[in-house]
């Protein structure tokens, strides 16, 4: 990885990283789709420079991804990548033009999940609620997240549909993240933007039966220094910094469905696409489902409401 165009590269990672906050993950797709364009670059031009790039170079590299059987939905993220380190250098005066614009980006089918209907959640709310102390009692082999804590697990739900917030989002609370006197969540979301989300009743209920647990079981692990300023949803056996991680939480999700008669294809992100859509149906303002959502853009929530909000056709 020598030359202008790995150099290059690099810049514009550093820049995602030190200036934009982008997460991890963010950043390993990125590293994978700009890197694999610089290499593909270095070997086509050699040493003639960015300037040099034109659309063409990119339709070919597409068509290099395609050869080697990766997907539309895998082209448009390495087109996306593209497009958004050619904007950094035309930016940065070190192109005139975004060669990327004039490539059509793949057509993809829109899938949207299946959401839930109002009735079948509520229910799934409502039996977590009412079997906290049945479930309790459950037990799970070693590695296992799901059913163990159905005080926590009452809280994830809560949560994810109540407050529509992502996963990553959700595993990123901490005890100060909750803002009892304003009855609002404060919520880290894309590029470390911070958002206020509103905290209903219920979640609020589900979070107060919760916390003792959570304090009983740091004290039993020696981290009693954590229940005041520790993550607010811990793992199990309260491992390393405790924090519930975001595979955890899609474990836990998709076992309380299954077992209370939802799809199995129910994840975390399905219950926070149904906050949004369970809204629209009720009649809620379109931009300020936007905000509590945490869109940059309209269109990510028109989408939405197109797709599933009855009055839209």
């Amino acid at each position: 990885m020598k030359g202008s165009f790995a150099d290059l590269a690099e810049r514009f990672l550093a820049m995602l990283r030190d200036e934009r906050g982008a997460s991890e993950h963010t950043l390993r797709a990125y590293r994978r789709e700009v890197r694999g364009f610089a290499e593909f670059l270095q070997e086509t031009l050699g040493d003639a420079g960015i300037k040099a790039v034109e659309h063409t170079h990119i339709r070919a590299y597409l068509g290099v991804l395609y050869e080697k059987g990766l997907t539309k939905t895998s082209a448009a993220r390495a087109l996306a990548a593209v497009r958004s380190w050619f904007k950094w250098a035309a930016k940065a005066g070190l192109v005139e033009n975004n060669p990327a614009l004039l490539v059509t980006t793949p057509k993809l089918p829109k899938h949207l999940p299946r959401v839930p209907g109002v009735e079948e959640l509520n229910r799934v709310m409502n039996s977590l609620g009412q079997r906290v102390s049945e479930l309790a009692s459950v037990r799970v082999s070693e590695g296992e997240e799901a059913a163990a804590w159905p005080e926590r697990d009452r809280v994830i739900f809560e949560l994810l549909y109540g407050c529509g917030i992502r996963n990553s989002e959700l595993v990123g609370l901490d005890m100060a993240s909750v803002l009892w006197r304003d009855d609002a969540v404060k919520v880290f979301g894309k590029g470390k933007k911070e958002r206020l989300v509103p905290l209903g009743d219920e979640a609020a209920a589900a979070i107060k039966a919760y916390l003792p647990l959570r304090q009983s079981r740091l004290e039993a692990a020696g981290k009693a220094k954590m229940v005041q300023v520790g993550p607010l949803l811990c793992n199990m056996r309260m491992r390393g910094a405790c924090r519930l991680t975001t595979r955890s939480v899609g474990r836990i999700v998709k076992s309380v469905a299954l077992s209370r008669g939802l799809a199995a294809d129910v994840h975390p992100h399905t219950l926070r696409h149904a906050f949004g859509t369970h809204m629209l149906e009720e009649g809620a303002d379109l931009r300020a489902i936007q905000e509590m959502l945490g869109h940059e853009r309209l269109s990510t929530t028109q989408r939405l409401y197109e797709e599933t909000h009855p009055r839209a056709h």
